[in-house]
């Protein structure tokens, strides 16, 4: 092919798909590659990465521990806003693109390469998240999608190129892989194969990072998580970093069983799809958030809150975390956590979360108005002109109903 591409940054996990994508982008386009890997915590071998890279003869090898970043500005600020896709997806894949495809681009500035690569198919999400993250970065980058390009079309393939090349595959990697999986700190994924029939229930196998709820302890775990501004930022009064304190989460929920969830959701791209998400950490973290708030924020901007989050959830499940759009949105949310501040006491038991405990220095609870017993604060006669001016309109709406019949 005939290309005036001269060196493309590859987002590259070391696997087979990517270690193809790497050769075929040297027969194909014959240009340099830059392989770029990014730790989110996703528990891979990072070196192995780096071997396969070296031994495929590649000179310029970015392996980068995005950890910290990826939790603080990424993570956390989705977290402010209380984000779920339709109703109960905790978009952890979704959050992780945007961070990649910025840093690919930078890259790509730092070494001087005029395009970057992914290896997204052209039937995802993920295509779209990258490539709208790179153009948001870079207007005029050129991006090769060869998932779109070539006609490595089955894994069949994938091996018969990558014997072709030399591109060592482990024995246990020749099999067909039973799903799709995706990996980093907040949460991993299965797709497709065994999971593509949303009628069939997931074998337990397909979980990895909890226990089933069946199988937890018999004795409910506590735990208590301080925030900051919106920010989770200690464990049981133990200040934590934002990777560091994800992780402790996750090790205690995974333990409880908390965090699975079995979606067939609606993609960007139209079609349907079924997923099992892993989000033991994410799932504490966001029942405690909604605690925190619970004590501090106005009835108004929660409630408006709760009206911009499906939108917010959109945008970045669509890949427009660098739009004007999810920016306005951001200042918004982030206006509203300047006394989100507190702890919370979190019961966790069986795959089930629950707040059991909130306070604040900003709380806006007053148990003097709401309690049963006598109070001096509250006249309860003021009721009656609130309910009768709030009614006035029903009243008059149903008497000219009563004087048209």
């Amino acid at each position: 092919m005939s290309s005036d591409v001269k060196k493309v940054v590859l987002a590259y996990s070391g696997g087979l798909d990517t270690s193809v994508i790497l050769k075929w982008l040297k027969v194909t386009y014959d240009c340099e590659v830059v392989t770029f890997t990014a730790d989110l915590g996703q528990g891979d071998e990072l070196d192995d990465a780096r071997r396969k890279a070296e031994m495929l003869g590649i000179k310029e090898i970015y392996i980068e521990d995005l950890r910290e970043e990826f939790v603080r500005d990424y993570v956390f600020p989705m977290f402010r806003a209380n984000t779920v896709y339709e109703g109960t997806y905790l978009l952890g894949t979704s959050i992780a693109r945007p961070l990649i495809a910025k840093r690919q681009i930078e890259i790509a500035r730092e070494t001087g390469a005029d395009a970057v690569c992914h290896g997204s198919t052209g039937k995802g999400n993920d295509q779209v998240r990258f490539e709208l993250g790179y153009y948001a970065r870079n207007p005029d980058i050129k991006v090769i999608a060869p998932w779109r390009e070539w006609d490595l079309d089955s894994r069949t393939k994938l091996i018969e190129f990558a014997e072709q090349h030399q591109i060592p595959i482990p024995r246990d990697k020749r099999g067909e892989a039973p799903f799709s999986v995706d990996a980093n700190l907040l949460h991993i994924s299965a797709e497709g194969k065994v999971l593509e029939d949303p009628w069939v229930e997931p074998q337990e196998y397909v979980y990895s990072r909890s226990v089933a709820p069946e199988d937890a302890p018999d004795t409910p775990t506590y735990v208590e998580i301080a925030f900051e501004k919106g920010d989770a930022v200690a464990v049981d009064g133990e200040s934590l970093s934002p990777a560091r304190l994800l992780t402790k989460l996750n090790a205690l929920a995974g333990a409880n069983g908390i965090g699975r969830l079995d979606l067939v959701e609606n993609r960007y791209v139209g079609m349907k799809s079924r997923g099992v998400y892993e989000t033991p950490g994410g799932t504490i973290l966001l029942a405690a958030h909604r605690g925190m708030e619970s004590i501090t924020l106005d009835r108004g901007a929660a409630h408006l809150k709760d009206e911009l989050m499906p939108r917010y959830a959109e945008l970045i499940y669509n890949g427009y975390w660098f739009s004007p759009e999810r920016d306005m949105l951001q200042a918004a949310i982030d206006h509203s956590q300047e006394r989100v501040t507190g702890d919370v006491r979190l019961k966790l038991y069986k795959g089930s979360v629950t707040v059991v405990g909130r306070r604040s220095p900003y709380s806006l609870y007053s148990e003097e108005h709401v309690t049963f017993e006598e109070d001096t604060v509250y006249d309860q006669r003021d009721a009656a002109g609130f309910i009768k001016l709030n009614a006035l309109r029903l009243r008059l709406l149903n008497r000219q109903h009563d004087n048209s019949e």
